[in-house]
């Protein structure tokens, strides 16, 4: 079981993700800016963040380059979950310091699957 952080201002989104999360046996918390989502990461430590892209205020991209920048969250895994689904969107991603890209929706065994290598679960 990990800890997930979820940085997504869809309640819709939010609620679907959490459920199939927990499913899993994992424990999430729940953010709905990137600006809040950084401070909750600072302040809970979890094992993974999961990133939206479009955000309010600042972007999914931009809190990624944040969090991979401190130190205390630089080794905190983030897959970035994104309608954002052309090529460079992804390579941007990975570049800001993401450790992988999922398109929205994702399929659960795809979802769950990367988030268990992204733990090394897999």
């Amino acid at each position: 079981m990990a800890r997930i952080l979820l940085i997504e201002d869809s309640p819709t989104d939010t609620a679907v993700l959490t459920r199939l999360l927990e499913k899993h046996g994992h424990q999430v918390l729940a953010s709905g800016s990137a600006e809040d989502g950084i401070e909750v990461c600072k302040r809970e430590l979890p094992d993974l963040v999961l990133m939206d892209v479009v955000l309010p205020g600042m972007n999914g991209f931009q809190a990624t380059r944040a969090l991979s920048r401190e130190p205390t969250t630089k080794s905190i895994p983030v897959l970035i979950v994104s309608t954002k689904g052309m090529e460079t969107d992804r390579a941007w991603g990975l570049r800001q310091g993401a450790k992988d890209y999922i398109v929205k929706p994702p399929s659960e065994d795809a979802l769950i699957a990367r988030i268990d290598q992204l733990l090394g679960n897999a």
